[in-house]
């Protein structure tokens, strides 16, 4: 598939062309929508720091450009290149992750409508469509997103509008059959929205699989140096209540205003530009480790799609094209878990991820706290970890001696339990 890499002296293209030889991943990621500057002949886009241009008439828009919530040059840029790392029709960009998942729903759902969600996911998500769609009107029920006959058993005929999953799953780092997912979802009429966060479009290209849309954080793997913050959404050549997704998606980025800045957008592109040098690395450490802590006594489950015993391991093999860089530990005590979370020193305790560094995350009661107390509640005995690009050797020093502190934590609550 080939795409377009638009001048920015006019509005940039959102669609890809079949006017020009396809390209690898990596050289699509540095030119799409990255054009030097025509006007110098700068080899990095201007950002366009501006929130109006100059008219050339009452409504005669210079190059298609009015006020920067409509189409700034800097984004647009941003919005082409992921769209054409996606292989998508047109790509659009939002404030944060939320704003873009936000944006998705209000376009395309109406009271009354029925969503399939994926139990195991974004606790940010979760809270979204419960708790600010659920009063609009919007219904849900939560699946086992490896089951595909719970799947289709959830799917309400006349009503379910929109299948929702994410793969890898956050934090179980759960597999779904993209495909399966696809054919359940149309059968009934639905569309397909595919949380790509974790994968990125590096690893894994949901819309090749069926998917209709395609959701990112991109604050994670995407701007790749927890440096921004953002979202997107991008979607297939298809419509859905007799428009066109691209229609529905980009009038409700213009009329609800949640966009992402040039400054944002910029820094978005430039990491865009390195992903796959980064996920090669995140994904070749996270593997070393996974493997390392499976033999490390204390630990009670690794959870990575990268190890042979992972139930997801053929399945991510078949649609992904490596394992990513995030790895989750089940110790079996509460007690280790916290320990463990707060001992590291490498691992910076936080939450997010997919940046250059690495953290840890004690999900129950961090990025998962909007589920406690329900049948999707994170184990409380589980600490997730966003494995960074740093020497291995250094990362596996930090997780040794955490898990020595883990230990002792576990010793001394089963001491007090007896």
């Amino acid at each position: 598939m080939s795409f377009t890499q638009p001048s920015l002296t006019q509005p940039a293209s959102r669609t890809p062309s079949s006017s020009t030889p396809a390209r690898g991943f990596n050289t699509t990621a540095i030119h799409a929508g990255q054009e030097p500057d025509p006007l110098t002949g700068a080899v990095i886009p201007p950002i366009y720091q501006t929130s109006t241009f100059v008219q050339d008439g009452i409504n005669v828009l210079r190059n298609g450009h009015e006020y920067s919530r409509g189409s700034n040059p800097t984004r647009n840029g941003f919005e082409t290149q992921l769209a054409a790392l996606e292989r998508g029709k047109a790509g659009f960009a939002f404030a944060s992750g939320l704003a873009a998942e936000d944006a998705l729903l209000r376009a395309l759902l109406r009271p009354g409508d029925h969503i399939v969600l994926g139990g195991d996911g974004y606790g940010g998500t979760n809270r979204l469509i419960n708790h600010l769609l659920g009063p609009w009107g919007v219904a849900n029920t939560a699946v086992d997103i490896t089951d595909l006959s719970a799947v289709a058993a959830a799917v309400r005929p006349g009503q379910t509008a929109l299948l929702w999953v994410e793969t890898p799953s956050n934090p179980l780092l759960g597999i779904a059959d993209l495909a399966g997912w696809a054919r359940i979802a149309h059968d009934a009429g639905a569309l397909l929205v595919v949380d790509n966060t974790f994968a990125s479009p590096y690893l894994q290209r949901p819309i090749e699989h069926g998917a209709d849309l395609v959701v990112h954080s991109t604050t994670k793997y995407i701007g790749g140096h927890s440096d921004v913050l953002g979202g997107a959404v991008v979607v297939a050549d298809r419509s859905f209540r007799g428009k066109p997704l691209a229609e529905s998606i980009g009038y409700q980025q213009f009329a609800g205003g949640a966009v992402a800045g040039p400054q944002d957008s910029y820094l978005a592109a430039r990491g865009l530009k390195t992903l796959g040098l980064r996920m090669e690395r995140h994904g070749s450490n996270a593997l070393d480790l996974a493997g390392w802590l499976q033999r490390q006594p204390g630990v009670a489950q690794v959870l990575y799609p990268g190890l042979p015993g992972h139930p997801g391991h053929a399945l991510a093999h078949r649609q992904m094209d490596g394992f990513g860089g995030i790895v989750s530990l089940r110790f079996g005590s509460e007690a280790a878990a916290r320990a463990f979370a707060e001992a590291t020193e490498l691992f910076a305790l936080s939450v997010s991820l997919g940046g250059v560094e690495s953290l840890v995350c004690y999900c129950s009661e961090m990025t998962h706290a909007s589920v406690r107390g329900t049948a999707l509640e994170v184990p409380a005995d589980l600490v997730r970890l966003s494995v960074g690009v740093e020497d291995v050797e250094d990362l596996r020093a930090d997780l040794a001696a955490a898990l020595e502190v883990a230990r002792a934590a576990a010793g001394e609550a089963a001491e007090d339990a007896a």
